[in-house]
């Protein structure tokens, strides 16, 4: 990047203050400073978080991300907050369940070629937490197969579904209430489990807080577990571990030719 930049000055298609700016690890808009050199370091570019910033706010940080990646993802955005930075940037798409707004270019090949995210999701209440995830983890670039609405109080219906979770890369089981979903899964399952409570539930649910307990004392193996409602944390997770599993596959590919 460095030699193509010094090539460009050269010929005369960057100015040195333009060739700085392309350069620069961050931008400093005064009220933030947009890391754009997380691409380089772990592989996205910086995520915005939406609650609490100002639509004027997030579309300035958004217009400077997207000036120099190829995705941008700002979670927990209300539905009035995007349709202010929509007018602005029309070219964002909103998803209203998982309070996800975001914009990519598309190519030809748009997913991983190998393997593909199980987002479960335990009941039609948790769904938003499951979409969060699902979008995530769709927005940078893996495949994800979506079983919701597949609880304890009806597992039945949960092993309707069981070889395709048997056969996912990895899972991200969301359930609220006791939040006993993920051990029931965990014990079906060879790969690794995110499990992601949430705040879905009666008076001694605790706003999460059973659910999380729960799964954080699971007797069951291969089980971690993010904060309460954290769908972006789970979808994520699910996707740094689909990549190291499509890294390993093209390596073992080398290895047989």
């Amino acid at each position: 990047m460095l030699e193509e930049i010094l090539s460009q000055v050269q010929s005369g298609e960057l100015s040195v203050s333009e060739a700085k700016q392309k350069l620069a690890t961050y931008e400093n808009l005064g009220f933030a400073k947009v890391d754009h050199h997380r691409n380089k370091r772990q592989g996205f570019s910086e995520i915005v978080y939406g609650e609490g910033k100002e639509p004027e706010h997030i579309i300035s940080i958004i217009q400077s991300l997207k000036n120099r990646n190829n995705q941008v993802l700002v979670t927990r955005v209300s539905k009035e907050k995007a349709e202010k930075i929509q007018e602005v940037c029309p070219e964002f798409i909103y998803n209203e369940t998982a309070r996800i707004l975001y914009w990519k270019k598309w190519t030809e090949k748009q997913t991983d070629d190998n393997g593909y995210i199980a987002i479960i999701c335990a009941g039609t209440s948790d769904l938003k937490v499951a979409e969060e995830a699902a979008v995530t983890a769709e927005v940078l670039g893996s495949e994800v197969r979506r079983i919701y609405d597949v609880g304890v109080a009806g597992i039945h219906r949960l092993f309707n579904h069981l070889e395709e979770i048997q056969n996912a890369t990895v899972s991200v089981v969301i359930a609220g209430m006791e939040g006993a979903l993920p051990s029931v899964v965990g014990g079906l399952v060879s790969h690794p489990i995110i499990a992601v409570p949430t705040s879905v539930g009666y008076g001694a649910n605790f706003n999460g807080l059973s659910a999380l307990l729960t799964m954080l004392n699971s007797c069951a193996s291969g089980i971690s577990v993010v904060n309460i409602d954290n769908g972006f944390g789970g979808g994520y997770n699910a996707v740094l571990i689909n990549q190291l599993a499509k890294k390993g596959a093209r390596q073992n590919e080398n290895v047989i030719l």
